[in-house]
């Protein structure tokens, strides 16, 4: 017995409408295919579904039977057909995962906007250095993640986001810095970064390292504010994105100024933050909504 929706479909309209030529009205067809059709059903289910009496149809306790399923069956059908049509639509949990940093300066406007389109996706956003974003990422605890590039791994999949210029601080009365033989002057360093498994910490230490310049002692922080408070106190140095110091040039009066910039070398200078997400979770509507903001937001870039 072969017996499909459209069939149920029919037979319920049959039911509703009273009679075949209402039927066929209905279904916008002729009523010698709908008789056809029912009495192809009625074989197939080896039961009479209408009994005919002077020329009326009268529903019979098995038509009743059916009538009962077909109601649900179709609803159902209809349920899913719904339910997989809004799969392609931006909804659900989005566990977002990003540095201090992005999310500090490149992320509230982006999110705002996002909010604002896709009223459907409940975002949570969480900060934590590039390593261990990688690492929930792969862990699956994150659907995506804002972290420094280029990252290459089997199982991600990228999207550059945004280019950061990265910049040696340090307090405002400091001599500049114009290369490593100016800190290798000044005796042991210290240094205020992230905490370990940040990039920009990473890429600093191997700097200084292969230039030769002594390290006093390292302190870590969790929050860029922290890090910017100890150098502008003339405690040390850091490597950060220059869009975080803004607030501490003294633009409108240089005099309040209380971090100076210092160009950072070539191999230090750029990094590219991008987006990773895990390459078994490819087809994500909320995920891929996101992407297209902040490439709206931040425009696109290269590699």
């Amino acid at each position: 017995m072969i017996m499909d929706l459209a069939d149920l479909r029919m037979f319920r309209t049959i039911v509703e409408a009273g009679s075949v030529t209402r039927a066929a009205e209905r279904l916008n067809t002729v009523q010698s295919n709908v008789t056809t059709r029912l009495r192809q059903l009625e074989e197939d289910l080896g039961t009479l579904l209408f009994d005919r009496i002077n020329r009326r149809l009268v529903i019979t306790p098995a038509g009743t039977l059916l009538a009962s399923y077909a109601e649900k069956l179709l609803c159902l059908a209809d349920e899913a057909r719904d339910a997989v049509r809004r799969a392609d639509q931006p909804e659900g949990l989005l566990r977002l995962g990003s540095m201090e940093t992005t999310a500090a300066t490149r992320l509230p406007g982006v999110i705002a906007t996002f909010r604002r389109a896709h009223p459907r996706v409940e975002l949570r956003l969480s900060t934590a250095p590039t390593a261990r974003l990688v690492q929930e990422v792969l862990a699956h605890q994150l659907d995506a993640a804002l972290v420094s590039g280029p990252l290459i791994h089997p199982d991600l999949e990228s999207r550059a986001v945004v280019a950061e210029e990265l910049v040696l601080i340090s307090a405002a009365d400091w001599a500049p810095i114009e290369n490593a033989a100016d800190l290798v002057r000044r005796g042991p360093v210290e240094l205020f970064t992230f905490r370990e498994g940040c990039a920009y910490r990473q890429r600093l230490f191997e700097w200084m390292q292969r230039e030769g310049i002594p390290i006093a002692r390292s302190s870590e922080f969790g929050t860029f504010e922290a890090i910017l408070g100890c150098v502008a106190a003339g405690m040390g140095i850091s490597l950060v994105p220059r869009a975080i110091i803004g607030a501490h040039l003294g633009d409108k009066d240089p005099g309040r100024a209380t971090l100076r910039v210092h160009p950072a070398p070539p191999d230090l200078a750029r990094s590219i933050t991008v987006m990773i997400w895990h390459r078994a979770r490819s087809h994500q509507p909320a995920r891929q909504a996101f992407a297209d903001c902040l490439a709206d937001r931040l425009g696109t870039i290269e590699k």
